[in-house]
């Protein structure tokens, strides 16, 4: 029998036409004498239906990850609601799940309950978590612009680099062990 793969309103990518479109309809085909569709289509404004095999789900990937590796945003299928109980979710029927390792797997999920109780703000910290290694790129950065010249960086630039700086030996200080990455962050020399 087939199932859905794709949400409506989701991103897809459609390969035969190399094209992205949204996922207008869902369109399953019943049979005689089965209990659950036969196959399922997806209208996607672009004339015809497509067959799952034809279309590619959108995986946000998060660049800049360096030690952090590449994290990206995937969803899942919500194995314990049906799409029509959780309309009020802003991807009804799936859930947001971070992947913080490049085989798939490994990274951040949440309860089906928890993500029930407050989907939106599940889902921006979902997008936080995976922006994560981006965010802290940023904060290295400003870390080496201000070591390089410190005398020309503005008070205020220099208050947000040592706030950076905090954060950054936060991360590096695991108890019992070494640093996380190796070696020293960037404007730990400019002390």
């Amino acid at each position: 029998m087939a199932k859905a793969v794709f949400q409506r309103n989701q991103k897809v990518w459609v390969e035969s036409v190399g094209a992205w479109a949204v996922v207008e309809k869902i369109v399953p085909i019943w049979a005689k004498g089965f209990d659950e569709p036969v196959r399922v289509t997806y209208e996607v404004g672009l004339g015809r239906p497509f067959l799952a095999h034809e279309l590619r789900p959108e995986e946000r990937e998060v660049e800049g990850g360096g030690e952090g590796g590449s994290w990206r945003l995937l969803r899942a299928r919500n194995k314990w609601q049906a799409p029509e109980d959780c309309a009020h979710h802003p991807y009804p029927g799936t859930f947001p799940v971070v992947v913080t390792d490049l085989g798939d797997w490994g990274g951040w999920r949440v309860p089906g309950a928890e993500y029930d109780r407050d989907p939106r703000l599940i889902e921006f910290q979902a997008r936080l978590i995976a922006s994560a290694p981006t965010l802290r790129s940023l904060a290295r950065d400003l870390l080496t612009m201000v070591a390089e010249s410190p005398e020309d960086a503005p008070p205020a630039v220099q208050d947000l680099a040592r706030r950076a700086l905090t954060v950054e030996r936060y991360l590096q200080e695991i108890p019992g062990g070494e640093v996380a990455s190796g070696r020293a962050a960037p404007a730990q020399a400019a002390e």
